[in-house]
């Protein structure tokens, strides 16, 4: 169950779900700026508004694993109209996570189709790989996460992986909207890994930056897991703490839960700097075409009033 900390958490972009944490919508965050007729008197005695660009709300939605949400969780996850889900957990770690005592099943709900679509394969999890990652996660430096980031993405994009969890999310916000949806917008979806923060964190950067977000902003966002995430900061810890590598290093399991926005910074740098873009990078990997890009811009980018913008720089305070 989530506790009263859930009612503290900024909303939106927080949406208070019973026993779901880090549930919110990627949307509402500025793109570019404009003005258009409507609001203020000019000389003329016309009118004008000041409008943002931003992403749209209520199409992508990020959390930590759901297998605890309570009935009047799935209730509310009905209402926003959420009709897919995309796990990107791995058999075997959804099995670990259950052996172990901390639940973590997988949870389906009416309305709502659950797409299984793995990031790391079965074969991954071997002892040697799983220090690999650890020593990354838990380095006392943002170039750990930056490195671990560039794995995630590469596992994702890797012709091995029949699953193409990266692609087939971007294939599902880059589709045609249905003509029947008003406005015309893709069918709410929901992302989620473990704890809805790095496999999850770089699939939704992948997003908004191919949107046009600065990184400062996709950095922001990406850091409020530090926010939505502390209740279950103990239980993950906790978890993180049972593998041998970490058993006696609790300032190192700690920083694993973090989410430092020099993290998603260092790693959309190191995307440009392999690649030359955000855009490039997935149009190499083969994970959007050009068309498809040219859609999910449409999809997602929206013109809104000023106040309807997510004051993201008062939450930043927060962290």
């Amino acid at each position: 169950m989530a506790d009263d900390s859930t009612n503290l958490l900024p909303s939106p972009p927080f949406v208070a779900i019973s026993g779901l944490a880090n549930f919110r919508d990627i949307g509402g965050y500025p793109v570019v700026s404009c003005t258009s007729a409507g609001g203020d008197d000019n000389v003329d005695g016309s009118k004008t508004t000041t409008t943002k660009k931003v992403v749209r709300r209520g199409v992508v939605y990020r959390a930590s694993e759901p297998s605890k949400v309570t009935d009047d969780g799935v209730s509310k996850l009905q209402k926003l109209g959420i009709e897919k889900v995309f796990d990107l957990r791995s058999a075997v770690e959804i099995e670990k996570g259950v052996k172990e005592g901390y639940g973590w099943q997988v949870k389906e709900w009416e309305g709502a189709t659950r797409l299984y679509a793995p990031v790391f394969l079965d074969q991954d999890y071997s002892p040697e790989a799983l220090a690999m990652r650890y020593r990354n996660y838990s380095s006392e430096t943002s170039q750990g996460f930056m490195a671990a980031y560039i794995d995630i993405l590469a596992a994702a994009a890797s012709p091995s992986n029949s699953y193409q969890p990266f692609k087939t999310i971007l294939e599902h916000v880059a589709a045609p909207p249905s003509p029947a949806s008003s406005p015309p917008a893709p069918a709410p979806c929901l992302v989620h890994c473990t704890a809805g923060k790095d496999r999850t964190g770089v699939i939704c950067g992948l997003i908004l930056s191919l949107c046009g977000m600065p990184d400062e902003v996709v950095a922001h966002e990406y850091s409020l897991t530090d926010l939505g995430l502390k209740e279950r900061h103990p239980e993950l810890i906790a978890h993180l703490m049972e593998n041998q590598a970490l058993r006696t290093q609790p300032e190192a399991a700690r920083r694993m839960v973090s989410s430092q926005k020099e993290a998603m910074l260092g790693f959309l740098t190191k995307i440009r700097e392999t690649y030359g873009s955000v855009e490039k990078c997935v149009l190499d990997l083969r994970l959007l075409s050009p068309e498809g890009i040219k859609q999910l811009r449409s999809n997602l980018i929206v013109d809104v009033n000023e106040e309807e913008v997510v004051p993201w720089q008062n939450h930043a305070k927060l962290l």
